[in-house]
């Protein structure tokens, strides 16, 4: 089931919705729809609604390092355990939103990656829970970040934090299984990046416990869960296409305002 979040002239807010061919069958509130939680039978026509980012959560929890090959790339040692940093929940833009590059940084590069939104309250799960039960659905996440001011900074929020600095789409996915997705990222349609979940370090079942015993997770946060290998610098008029396997696509444009 894909669910995506909408807006519309007859919602104060966005709306969460289920998809279904061109209809959005929409729930009753703008709230994060829980496990219980039911469309209206009435849908609106996607030509009359607006997609927008598919979440909203109180925290962006990151995962670094988890491809050897990533982080060979940028000459770091593989962590014995998920190295974690938290990104601005700000920084969040859907499918087909603007990346904007801040004039601080001179190297701002994609990291296409696919995103964990949890559904249910999740905190130091015992060695017998299921992590994955409490999984609401997946989506694709690019974790643009500022290079440059990462490696000044030494710690990650500033680099990692810009407004559009997260892009996030363009929906939900709720029937899929994480353990050996592709994971593509194109830019100006020529692949950048190209990987398998099944090469992460550390799986999202492994993730999320290891996570849950730090924080408490809170329905539609959202896990990024590393990138692939083959980061590189974004510029004015690029097109960046994050696509992981049975999701979809997320499709974002990169602009430069010194360049006007």
């Amino acid at each position: 089931m894909r669910i995506c979040r909408i807006t519309h002239p007859q919602f104060d807010e966005p709306r969460y919705a289920v998809l279904d061919g061109l209809k959005a069958y929409v729930f009753a509130s703008g709230s994060f729809p829980g496990e219980e939680s039911e469309p209206g039978p009435d849908a609106l026509l996607l030509n009359e609604v607006n997609l927008v980012a598919p979440v909203n959560p109180s925290k962006i929890v990151c995962v670094g390092r988890n491809y050897r090959e990533h982080a060979a790339e940028l000459g770091n040692k593989m962590p014995d355990e998920p190295l974690l940093f938290l990104k601005a929940p700000s920084a969040v833009i859907g499918n087909e939103d603007r990346i904007e590059l801040p004039k601080e940084s001179q190297q701002v590069e994609h990291e296409g990656e696919l995103g964990v939104l949890i559904g249910r309250r999740a905190k130091n799960l015992s060695e017998d829970e299921d992590p994955l039960r409490y999984v609401f659905g997946y989506t694709c996440v690019n974790d643009v970040t500022a290079r440059d001011l990462q490696r000044k900074d030494v710690q990650f929020t500033r680099g990692k934090s810009f407004d559009t600095f997260c892009p996030v789409g363009p929906w939900i996915e709720t029937e899929l299984d994480p353990s050996n997705l592709e994971v593509t990222t194109r830019v100006n349609g020529e692949v950048k990046q190209h990987g398998r979940t099944a090469d992460m370090a550390f799986s999202v079942a492994n993730l999320i416990r290891y996570i849950a015993g730090i924080m408490t997770l809170y329905p539609g946060d959202l896990i990024a869960t590393g990138t692939p290998a083959g980061v590189s610098r974004l510029k004015h008029g690029d097109t960046v296409e994050v696509e992981v396997q049975g999701i979809g696509i997320l499709k974002n444009s990169v602009y430069d305002s010194r360049t006007n």
